[in-house]
């Protein structure tokens, strides 16, 4: 059993590991668009203070924050069996669904999609945690 916080990406907001490693399943904590900067893809805010958050983008960045973080472990998307998605506002889902669709079909993960009341930072309009399995004879 191995527990990793990946350098180059955010750190996480409390003490919790990115991902662990339980034998040939690799399970990865929430995770959101914030970037190692501690920025936020899909945030835009202009000099009155106004926000526009784009769930497009920032699921986008979601999902490849979830790449990078599996590529540590010797795995990819493809890998991933099972995604729990949690979105602020479930107006955003179909715009949500359409990014998701570009990664994911029918032979695709199972998912699960819940509306939660908030997360993390008012920016954040989605956050998805994901296990993978490894077959080790593949």
């Amino acid at each position: 059993m191995s527990s990793t916080v990946v350098t180059g990406k955010a750190k996480p907001r409390g003490r919790f590991p990115h991902v662990k490693k339980v034998g040939h399943l690799i399970f990865v904590s929430g995770t959101s668009s914030r970037l190692p900067d501690n920025s936020f893809a899909g945030v835009q805010v202009d000099e009155m203070g106004s926000t526009n958050l784009d769930i497009s983008v920032q699921t986008e960045a979601v999902i490849n924050n979830i790449k990078d973080i599996l590529e540590t472990q010797g795995a990819s998307l493809e890998h991933i069996v099972d995604i729990t998605a949690f979105l602020v506002d479930m107006n955003d889902f179909d715009r949500y669904n359409k990014v998701y669709a570009k990664y994911f079909d029918y032979n695709g993960p199972t998912r699960t999609t819940v509306a939660v009341h908030q997360l993390p930072h008012p920016h954040l309009r989605i956050e998805i945690k994901a296990i993978a399995y490894l077959d080790p004879s593949a």
